[in-house]
């Protein structure tokens, strides 16, 4: 009797390590997989032609300046941008990134949730992509209508405008070096925050607007490269629906150095710019601000209980 449960054990171990390995195998084996069908997405209000036709909204006079400022170097400023209006986060002086939070001005619990886009679109942003809010909203907040640099990913894999990494922040910089620096990203938008009426909670991973990274072939370690940025360039977004914004130049410059290394970057002021279109133009093209996900399942709960 020994014998036989001694042999089923055998049995049963060397069947179950041969369904491990099988598994193992399908795993490598198998080309990726896009997870998202994104064909699926809801499309763009207003269609392509009118999103194409924003691209040159500004110099065709179909959209006027109301309100221009200046993010100082190593420092945060914010904008509010109504539902179908335009803003550009602008190279002014010399190549500088920046770090870009977006709420929805009506309700600060909604802002822009990078993992979601990431999943969505791609690890850097462009042309097109939408950038979309937290559940349970989980609509459009913005979408991009214009990128200068259009950098696409080069032979290391970097693309710009990435939404893979999060802003640098005095708690990490604390735990590499054992320095206390305020003017990371994360406490230059926590300033801006507080003075918005916000607190440090509501401050978000981020867009990190004309930075170039990716990740190491060898390692997959998040990298960076100087930023393709040059004085002229710009990142241009379309408000879906009433917003604050807020961005930090970051104190790491064009970040072709280390965060946590020795040394001092050179840094930068940058531009925003936020524009009005035309009285009706984007409305007749059949325009509507975006609506929060309709989602109405109460996740499976009675209805008390998803309250609770």
């Amino acid at each position: 009797m020994g014998g036989r449960l001694a042999h089923m054990c055998v049995c049963i171990y060397m069947s179950s390590s041969a369904a491990v390995e099988e598994r193992r195998r399908l795993c490598r084996e198998t080309k990726p997989m896009v997870c998202y069908h994104v064909d699926g997405l809801p499309a763009k209000r207003g269609g392509e032609e009118l999103y194409r036709a924003l691209r040159t909204a500004v110099a065709d006079g179909n959209a006027v300046l109301r309100e221009s400022l200046t993010i100082p170097p190593r420092d945060a400023r914010s904008w509010r941008v109504p539902a179908g209006w335009i803003w550009r986060i602008v190279c002014t002086e010399g190549p500088q990134v920046a770090d870009m939070n977006v709420w929805n001005a009506r309700d600060s619990r909604e802002r822009f949730y990078s993992s979601k886009t990431r999943q969505i679109h791609a690890t850097h942003l462009t042309t097109g992509d939408r950038l979309w809010s937290n559940m349970p909203f989980l609509r459009p907040l913005a979408t991009i209508t214009e990128d200068t640099i259009a950098y696409g990913f080069d032979e290391d894999g970097a693309g710009v405008h990435d939404v893979i990494g999060s802003r640098c922040d005095p708690y990490t910089n604390f735990l590499l070096s054992g320095l206390t620096a305020n003017t990371c990203c994360h406490s230059n938008l926590t300033r801006q925050a507080l003075r918005d009426g916000l607190g440090e909670t509501d401050v978000h991973d981020v867009l990190n607007v004309f930075m170039c990274t990716g990740f190491t072939r060898d390692t997959h370690q998040y990298f960076s490269k100087p930023s393709p940025v040059v004085p002229g360039d710009y990142l241009e977004l379309l408000a879906e629906t009433d917003l604050l914004v807020s961005a930090s130049t970051c104190p790491q410059g064009d970040v072709s150095m280390a965060c946590g290394a020795c040394g001092e970057p050179d840094c930068y002021p940058l531009g925003v710019e936020v524009y009005q279109p035309r009285a009706g133009w984007l409305e007749e093209a059949g325009w509507q601000p975006s609506e929060p996900s309709a989602y109405a399942g109460n996740h499976g709960l009675p209805r008390s209980a998803a309250e609770a």
